[in-house]
Protein backbone atom coordinates (compact mmCIF):
# COMPACT_ATOMS: atom_id res chain seq x y z
CA UNK A 1 0.00 0.00 0.00
CA UNK A 2 1.45 3.34 -1.01
CA UNK A 3 1.25 5.77 1.89
CA UNK A 4 -0.16 8.98 0.34
CA UNK A 5 -0.84 11.42 3.15
CA UNK A 6 -2.13 14.90 2.40
CA UNK A 7 -3.42 15.44 5.94
CA UNK A 8 -1.18 17.23 8.44
CA UNK A 9 -3.83 17.73 11.13
CA UNK A 10 -7.23 16.43 12.14
CA UNK A 11 -10.31 18.23 13.44
CA UNK A 12 -11.87 16.62 16.51
CA UNK A 13 -15.65 17.20 16.39
CA UNK A 14 -15.92 16.36 20.09
CA UNK A 15 -19.04 15.54 22.05
CA UNK A 16 -21.25 18.38 20.82
CA UNK A 17 -21.23 21.60 18.82
CA UNK A 18 -23.77 23.31 21.10
CA UNK A 19 -21.98 25.99 23.16
CA UNK A 20 -24.17 25.57 26.25
CA UNK A 21 -23.62 21.81 26.24
CA UNK A 22 -19.88 22.35 25.70
CA UNK A 23 -19.66 24.73 28.70
CA UNK A 24 -21.58 22.27 30.88
CA UNK A 25 -19.34 19.39 29.75
CA UNK A 26 -16.27 21.52 30.44
CA UNK A 27 -17.25 21.99 34.10
CA UNK A 28 -18.34 18.36 34.44
CA UNK A 29 -15.21 16.79 32.99
CA UNK A 30 -12.89 19.28 34.68
CA UNK A 31 -14.43 18.18 37.99
CA UNK A 32 -14.07 14.52 36.94
CA UNK A 33 -10.40 15.00 36.02
CA UNK A 34 -9.63 16.70 39.35
CA UNK A 35 -11.50 13.89 41.17
CA UNK A 36 -9.49 11.26 39.23
CA UNK A 37 -6.19 12.83 40.29
CA UNK A 38 -7.24 13.32 43.91
CA UNK A 39 -8.71 9.83 44.32
CA UNK A 40 -5.90 7.91 42.65
CA UNK A 41 -3.14 9.97 44.29
CA UNK A 42 -4.86 9.30 47.62
CA UNK A 43 -4.66 5.55 46.96
CA UNK A 44 -1.04 5.70 45.75
CA UNK A 45 0.21 7.75 48.72
CA UNK A 46 -1.81 5.70 51.24
CA UNK A 47 -0.46 2.39 49.95
CA UNK A 48 3.16 3.57 49.69
CA UNK A 49 3.12 5.17 53.14
CA UNK A 50 1.58 2.15 54.86
CA UNK A 51 2.41 -1.54 55.22
CA UNK A 52 -0.04 -2.43 52.44
CA UNK A 53 2.62 -1.99 49.76
CA UNK A 54 4.14 -5.30 50.95
CA UNK A 55 0.94 -7.17 50.04
CA UNK A 56 0.64 -8.27 46.38
CA UNK A 57 -2.98 -7.12 45.99
CA UNK A 58 -2.12 -3.56 47.03
CA UNK A 59 1.15 -3.65 45.12
CA UNK A 60 -0.90 -4.16 41.95
CA UNK A 61 -3.63 -1.74 43.07
CA UNK A 62 -0.95 0.93 43.43
CA UNK A 63 0.09 0.43 39.81
CA UNK A 64 -3.55 0.27 38.69
CA UNK A 65 -4.12 3.73 40.19
CA UNK A 66 -0.98 4.99 38.45
CA UNK A 67 -2.07 3.53 35.10
CA UNK A 68 -5.51 5.12 35.58
CA UNK A 69 -3.85 8.53 35.97
CA UNK A 70 -1.70 8.06 32.88
CA UNK A 71 -4.54 6.56 30.84
CA UNK A 72 -7.06 9.31 31.45
CA UNK A 73 -4.37 11.99 31.03
CA UNK A 74 -3.86 10.93 27.41
CA UNK A 75 -7.44 11.95 26.61
CA UNK A 76 -9.11 14.16 29.23
CA UNK A 77 -6.89 17.30 29.14
CA UNK A 78 -7.36 17.59 25.36
CA UNK A 79 -11.10 17.00 25.74
CA UNK A 80 -11.44 19.67 28.44
CA UNK A 81 -9.44 22.33 26.57
CA UNK A 82 -11.27 21.63 23.30
CA UNK A 83 -14.61 22.28 25.00
CA UNK A 84 -13.58 25.93 25.39
CA UNK A 85 -12.19 26.37 21.89
CA UNK A 86 -13.95 26.88 18.57
CA UNK A 87 -11.26 25.17 16.49
CA UNK A 88 -10.42 21.72 17.88
CA UNK A 89 -7.44 20.55 15.86
CA UNK A 90 -4.76 17.98 16.58
CA UNK A 91 -1.66 17.44 14.47
CA UNK A 92 -1.11 14.14 12.68
CA UNK A 93 1.91 13.38 14.88
CA UNK A 94 0.08 14.17 18.12
CA UNK A 95 -2.88 12.10 16.96
CA UNK A 96 -0.69 9.04 16.40
CA UNK A 97 1.07 9.67 19.74
CA UNK A 98 -2.27 9.88 21.55
CA UNK A 99 -3.42 6.66 19.89
CA UNK A 100 -0.25 4.83 20.96
CA UNK A 101 -0.27 6.19 24.54
CA UNK A 102 -3.96 5.48 25.07
CA UNK A 103 -3.69 1.86 23.96
CA UNK A 104 -0.44 1.39 25.89
CA UNK A 105 -1.84 2.53 29.25
CA UNK A 106 -5.20 0.91 28.48
CA UNK A 107 -3.39 -2.35 27.74
CA UNK A 108 -1.54 -2.13 31.05
CA UNK A 109 -4.88 -1.73 32.82
CA UNK A 110 -6.40 -4.72 31.02
CA UNK A 111 -3.48 -7.01 31.89
CA UNK A 112 -3.27 -5.63 35.45
CA UNK A 113 -6.91 -6.49 36.10
CA UNK A 114 -6.15 -10.03 34.93
CA UNK A 115 -3.13 -10.25 37.25
CA UNK A 116 -5.21 -8.93 40.17
CA UNK A 117 -7.82 -11.61 39.49
CA UNK A 118 -5.07 -14.25 39.52
CA UNK A 119 -3.80 -12.83 42.82
CA UNK A 120 -7.27 -13.19 44.38
CA UNK A 121 -7.60 -16.71 42.96
CA UNK A 122 -4.32 -17.81 44.56
CA UNK A 123 -5.13 -16.05 47.86
CA UNK A 124 -8.55 -17.68 48.17
CA UNK A 125 -8.15 -21.04 46.42
CA UNK A 126 -4.50 -21.78 47.39
CA UNK A 127 -3.94 -19.85 50.63
CA UNK A 128 -1.14 -22.11 51.93
CA UNK A 129 0.97 -21.47 48.82
CA UNK A 130 0.10 -17.78 48.45
CA UNK A 131 3.31 -16.29 49.85
CA UNK A 132 5.42 -18.61 47.67
CA UNK A 133 3.48 -18.07 44.44
CA UNK A 134 2.98 -14.32 44.87
CA UNK A 135 6.40 -13.30 46.19
CA UNK A 136 7.81 -9.88 45.32
CA UNK A 137 10.08 -11.17 42.54
CA UNK A 138 7.14 -12.77 40.74
CA UNK A 139 4.98 -9.67 41.32
CA UNK A 140 7.65 -7.51 39.68
CA UNK A 141 7.88 -9.98 36.80
CA UNK A 142 4.10 -9.90 36.33
CA UNK A 143 4.11 -6.10 36.32
CA UNK A 144 6.89 -6.10 33.73
CA UNK A 145 4.93 -8.60 31.63
CA UNK A 146 1.88 -6.30 31.76
CA UNK A 147 3.96 -3.40 30.42
CA UNK A 148 5.58 -5.56 27.72
CA UNK A 149 2.23 -6.97 26.60
CA UNK A 150 0.70 -3.49 26.51
CA UNK A 151 3.62 -2.17 24.47
CA UNK A 152 3.31 -4.95 21.90
CA UNK A 153 -0.45 -4.39 21.65
CA UNK A 154 -0.08 -0.62 21.27
CA UNK A 155 2.81 -0.94 18.82
CA UNK A 156 0.76 -3.27 16.60
CA UNK A 157 -2.24 -0.92 16.81
CA UNK A 158 -0.11 2.09 15.91
CA UNK A 159 1.60 0.22 13.07
CA UNK A 160 -1.77 -0.62 11.51
CA UNK A 161 -2.88 3.01 11.70
CA UNK A 162 0.28 4.89 10.77
CA UNK A 163 0.43 3.10 7.40
CA UNK A 164 -3.03 4.38 6.41
CA UNK A 165 -3.18 7.00 3.64
CA UNK A 166 -5.26 10.11 4.47
CA UNK A 167 -6.29 12.28 1.53
CA UNK A 168 -9.13 14.20 3.20
CA UNK A 169 -11.60 14.93 4.74
CA UNK A 170 -9.89 15.28 8.11
CA UNK A 171 -12.80 15.55 10.58
CA UNK A 172 -12.78 12.90 13.31
CA UNK A 173 -16.24 12.39 14.78
CA UNK A 174 -14.88 11.76 18.25
CA UNK A 175 -13.18 13.56 21.14
CA UNK A 176 -9.86 11.71 20.75
CA UNK A 177 -7.89 9.86 18.09
CA UNK A 178 -8.89 6.21 17.92
CA UNK A 179 -8.57 3.47 15.36
CA UNK A 180 -12.12 3.13 14.03
CA UNK A 181 -12.72 6.88 13.42
CA UNK A 182 -9.35 7.03 11.63
CA UNK A 183 -10.20 3.98 9.49
CA UNK A 184 -13.32 5.84 8.40
CA UNK A 185 -11.15 8.70 7.05
CA UNK A 186 -8.58 6.55 5.24
CA UNK A 187 -8.73 6.72 1.44
CA UNK A 188 -8.22 2.99 0.93
CA UNK A 189 -9.98 -0.29 1.60
CA UNK A 190 -9.66 -0.88 5.37
CA UNK A 191 -11.51 -4.21 5.63
CA UNK A 192 -8.39 -6.29 6.34
CA UNK A 193 -7.05 -3.70 8.79
CA UNK A 194 -10.42 -3.66 10.55
CA UNK A 195 -10.21 -7.45 11.00
CA UNK A 196 -6.68 -7.10 12.39
CA UNK A 197 -7.85 -4.42 14.84
CA UNK A 198 -10.57 -6.78 16.10
CA UNK A 199 -8.00 -9.56 16.41
CA UNK A 200 -5.64 -7.26 18.31
CA UNK A 201 -7.86 -5.14 20.56
CA UNK A 202 -11.22 -6.88 20.49
CA UNK A 203 -9.98 -10.41 21.10
CA UNK A 204 -7.54 -9.33 23.81
CA UNK A 205 -10.42 -7.62 25.61
CA UNK A 206 -12.84 -10.50 25.09
CA UNK A 207 -10.44 -13.28 26.12
CA UNK A 208 -9.28 -11.33 29.17
CA UNK A 209 -12.87 -10.57 30.20
CA UNK A 210 -13.93 -14.24 29.86
CA UNK A 211 -10.89 -15.41 31.85
CA UNK A 212 -11.63 -12.82 34.54
CA UNK A 213 -15.26 -13.86 34.86
CA UNK A 214 -14.32 -17.56 34.99
CA UNK A 215 -11.71 -16.92 37.68
CA UNK A 216 -14.18 -15.01 39.84
CA UNK A 217 -16.82 -17.72 39.35
CA UNK A 218 -14.25 -20.26 40.53
CA UNK A 219 -13.44 -18.06 43.52
CA UNK A 220 -17.14 -17.70 44.43
CA UNK A 221 -17.55 -21.47 44.14
CA UNK A 222 -14.55 -22.05 46.44
CA UNK A 223 -15.64 -19.68 49.22
CA UNK A 224 -18.95 -21.52 49.73
CA UNK A 225 -17.23 -23.71 52.31
CA UNK A 226 -15.63 -20.77 54.14
CA UNK A 227 -16.82 -19.57 57.58
CA UNK A 228 -19.26 -16.61 57.36
CA UNK A 229 -16.69 -13.98 58.42
CA UNK A 230 -14.02 -15.14 55.93
CA UNK A 231 -16.65 -15.55 53.22
CA UNK A 232 -17.88 -12.00 53.78
CA UNK A 233 -14.36 -10.56 53.49
CA UNK A 234 -13.65 -12.52 50.30
CA UNK A 235 -16.99 -11.50 48.79
CA UNK A 236 -16.33 -7.84 49.59
CA UNK A 237 -12.92 -7.90 47.89
CA UNK A 238 -14.12 -9.84 44.84
CA UNK A 239 -17.23 -7.71 44.37
CA UNK A 240 -15.03 -4.60 44.20
CA UNK A 241 -12.85 -6.23 41.54
CA UNK A 242 -15.85 -7.48 39.53
CA UNK A 243 -17.43 -3.99 39.58
CA UNK A 244 -14.24 -2.45 38.18
CA UNK A 245 -13.94 -5.19 35.53
CA UNK A 246 -17.52 -4.73 34.31
CA UNK A 247 -17.30 -0.93 34.33
CA UNK A 248 -14.16 -1.04 32.19
CA UNK A 249 -14.62 -4.05 29.91
CA UNK A 250 -18.27 -3.80 28.83
CA UNK A 251 -17.83 -0.44 27.00
CA UNK A 252 -14.48 -1.60 25.56
CA UNK A 253 -16.06 -4.77 24.15
CA UNK A 254 -19.02 -2.81 22.76
CA UNK A 255 -16.64 -0.70 20.67
CA UNK A 256 -13.82 -3.06 19.69
CA UNK A 257 -15.41 -6.49 19.29
CA UNK A 258 -17.68 -5.48 16.40
CA UNK A 259 -16.72 -4.81 12.73
CA UNK A 260 -14.83 -1.59 11.99
CA UNK A 261 -17.73 0.85 12.09
CA UNK A 262 -18.41 3.97 14.13
CA UNK A 263 -21.70 4.64 15.92
CA UNK A 264 -22.98 7.82 17.63
CA UNK A 265 -23.08 5.89 20.92
CA UNK A 266 -19.32 5.26 20.78
CA UNK A 267 -18.54 8.64 22.34
CA UNK A 268 -20.74 7.91 25.36
CA UNK A 269 -19.35 4.40 25.83
CA UNK A 270 -15.79 5.73 25.49
CA UNK A 271 -16.43 8.07 28.42
CA UNK A 272 -16.89 5.02 30.66
CA UNK A 273 -13.39 3.61 30.21
CA UNK A 274 -11.52 6.90 29.71
CA UNK A 275 -13.06 9.01 32.51
CA UNK A 276 -15.82 7.32 34.54
CA UNK A 277 -13.95 4.08 35.41
CA UNK A 278 -10.72 5.86 36.49
CA UNK A 279 -12.83 8.23 38.63
CA UNK A 280 -14.84 5.51 40.39
CA UNK A 281 -12.00 2.98 40.85
CA UNK A 282 -10.67 4.71 44.02
CA UNK A 283 -14.18 4.80 45.52
CA UNK A 284 -14.88 1.18 44.66
CA UNK A 285 -11.60 -0.06 46.13
CA UNK A 286 -11.80 2.01 49.33
CA UNK A 287 -15.48 2.03 50.35
CA UNK A 288 -15.71 -1.79 50.38
CA UNK A 289 -12.21 -2.50 51.67
CA UNK A 290 -11.53 -2.38 55.41
CA UNK A 291 -7.73 -2.54 55.01
CA UNK A 292 -7.75 0.44 52.64
CA UNK A 293 -9.97 2.40 55.02
CA UNK A 294 -7.58 1.68 57.90
CA UNK A 295 -4.60 2.68 55.77
CA UNK A 296 -6.31 5.95 54.84
CA UNK A 297 -7.00 6.71 58.52
CA UNK A 298 -3.45 5.81 59.52
CA UNK A 299 -1.78 7.90 56.82
CA UNK A 300 -4.08 10.92 56.74
CA UNK A 301 -5.59 11.08 60.25
CA UNK A 302 -2.87 9.76 62.55
CA UNK A 303 0.17 11.12 60.73
CA UNK A 304 1.68 14.00 62.76
CA UNK A 305 2.22 15.96 59.55
CA UNK A 306 -1.52 16.08 58.89
CA UNK A 307 -2.82 16.25 62.46
CA UNK A 308 -3.47 19.78 63.63
CA UNK A 309 -1.09 20.79 66.38
CA UNK A 310 -2.38 22.75 69.39
CA UNK A 311 -1.61 26.44 69.44
CA UNK A 312 0.83 27.59 72.16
Amino acid sequence: MENINNVTEFILLGLSQNKKIKHFCFLLFLFCYIAIWMGNLLIIISIICSQLIDQPMYFFLNYLALSDLCYTSTVTPKLVTNLLEDSNTISYTNCMAQLFAMHFFGGIEVFLLAVMAYDRYVAICKPLHYTIIMNRTKCNAMMLACCAGAFLHSFAQGLLTIKLPFCGPNEIDHYFCDVYPLLKLACTDTYIIGILVIANTGMIGLVTFVVLMLSYCLILYTIRAYPPKSRSKALSTCSSHITVVVLFFVPVLFIYIRPATTLPEDKVFSLFYTIIAPMFNPLIYTLRNTEMKNALRKVWCQNPFFVRRPLI
